[in-house]
């Protein structure tokens, strides 16, 4: 058993490289031919920072034409939507609360978005019932909400990215306690399932499909650190042992270690994307493109720069 680390945060001048010296090349976003093309982003804000430049200039100003370029080359994209988009104004009590406008969804579809992660720490920001309405507001928006549903069990579906050329399943949770919010698996939640119900999950899929692609999305660790800590390590390693073949997490707001595990690669957090955090620790980030053929799994970090609530692609 092999694994090694490649570390991000420094600089994106150079191309990103394995110790052993293999350059990792940045690619368009484009599926090999008969593949598809799976994009992942970081964290998305619409409140906050983005709110005051959404309402100074627009949605669209978020979206440079490059970054536009890369979303809607891919067949897929995968956000992690990091705030309700809701109406509904019932804040829980905790240190930091979020809310978005529902009408600002329809510029991540336009802009390519196809499926939004609600698997996070603020998706219950503003209570049951704004969860509950953000997830219908994603799917009005022309999108597919992931982990969140009417109870737990809906949650922690997995979800269906593209048939071809093989099934790929993404699932999402979220790995962390959250703040004044009871557990209530039989009432509208996000996916909270233990590790152990996870690995059963990607079992039972390969066990029907061999040939089916699961990613897992886990939203977890310390915020603002550039490492995750050995007990995510070791739950990255049982759920790749379990058949995963790729994990692409986040919630520290920073770029943090990608590790190459058993032939996967386990991305602890890509960072943010459009958000409003200015120091640099928490500006860089990175995508995630996906290729997927009939015989490989390949993952390609693109790093970008966020620069007033904007991400930049950084060369």
């Amino acid at each position: 058993m092999r694994a090694y680390f490649i570390a991000l945060v420094a600089s994106f001048a150079a191309p990103l490289s394995s110790p052993e010296g293999d350059t990792m090349a940045i690619e368009a976003p484009s599926g090999a031919v008969g593949g598809a093309c799976i994009l992942f982003t970081g964290d998305i804000l619409l409140d906050r920072g983005v709110r005051k430049t959404i309402e100074h200039h627009g949605t669209d100003y978020l979206f440079t034409q490059e970054m536009d370029s890369l979303l809607k080359a891919s067949d897929v994209v995968v956000g992690n939507l990091e705030c309700p988009a809701t109406k509904v104004k019932a804040p829980k009590q905790k240190r930091f609360i979020f809310r978005g406008e529902p009408i600002w969804l329809s510029a991540l579809k336009e802009h390519g978005f196809t499926h939004l992660n609600m698997a996070n720490n603020h998706s219950v920001d503003q209570g049951r019932d704004g969860l509950t309405d953000t997830r219908e507001n994603i799917i009005r928006a022309g999108m597919t909400p992931v982990g969140a549903g009417k109870d737990m069990s809906e949650a922690a579906k997995a979800v269906l990215l593209t048939q071809q050329p093989r099934k790929v399943w993404l699932i999402a949770s979220l790995r962390m306690a959250l703040e004044n919010y009871a557990y209530l698996p039989h009432k509208a939640s996000v996916n909270q399932e233990a590790t152990a119900d996870i690995i059963k999950r990607i079992r039972q899929i390969k066990q029907k499909d061999p040939q089916a692609v699961v990613i897992v999305s886990l939203h977890w660790g310390a915020e603002h650190t550039l490492q995750p800590v050995a007990s995510q390590r070791l739950e990255a390693h049982r759920l790749v042992n379990a058949g995963a073949d790729a994990l692409i997490c986040h919630h520290t707001h920073t770029l943090q270690t990608i590790e190459h595990y058993q032939g996967r690669d386990i991305y602890y957090s890509i960072g943010n994307f459009i958000f409003d955090q200015q120091k640099p620790l928490n500006s860089k980030a990175c995508m995630v493109k996906v290729s997927v053929t009939k015989d490989n799994v390949t993952t390609t970090p693109i790093p970008i720069e966020i620069t007033k609530c904007r991400p930049r692609l950084t060369r």
